[in-house]
């Protein structure tokens, strides 16, 4: 299998139910100022985020680890139907700037209720073999990522 043209791993699903408006979880996923609170896993920052939440506008974040280390991630917002539904691709940056990891994420927000059924989806496009701790990293990651989210909502 050639990494750098077949998809590496199967689609990572997520399905979670916040306690929050579907307005207000669409608002923490395109807004810079709050996903800057929430977006990375545990113990990581974002210090940079920059979000253009409409068709071909561009994502920006840079995520801190708890190490110091940045991880700069951009995208482009392929599909942004407010407050039911995203789809990013998301384009993760190896140490030297090259891409290493390409990822189509698709995220449906749906209302339960006055709480928001949020599910997510996030299929690996392209892979270099350097990336191959990141796809094993992604569940964890964006499960700490979205405790992180159903954390800050209540503060909103």
């Amino acid at each position: 299998m050639d990494a750098k043209n077949s998809p590496t791993a199967a689609a990572l699903t997520i399905t979670r139910v916040f306690d929050a408006p579907r307005s207000l979880v669409f608002k923490a996923w395109t807004d810079p100022k709050m996903m800057a609170r929430w977006w990375g896993p545990k113990y990581f920052t974002a210090p940079l985020v920059e979000s253009d939440a409409r068709k071909d506008g561009k994502i920006r974040i840079h995520m801190r680890g708890p190490e110091g280390t940045i991880y700069p991630m951009h995208g482009v917002y392929r599909e942004v139907v407010e407050p039911e539904r995203l789809v990013i691709t998301h384009y993760v940056e190896d140490d030297k700037g090259n891409i290493a990891l390409e990822v189509l994420v698709t995220v449906t927000f749906t209302d339960q209720n006055g709480k928001t059924k949020l599910s997510m989806q996030a299929t690996p496009v392209k892979a270099t073999p350097e990336a191959a701790f990141m796809l094993e990293g992604m569940n964890e990651g964006w499960n700490q990522q979205l405790d992180r989210l159903a954390e800050l909502l209540p503060t909103l």
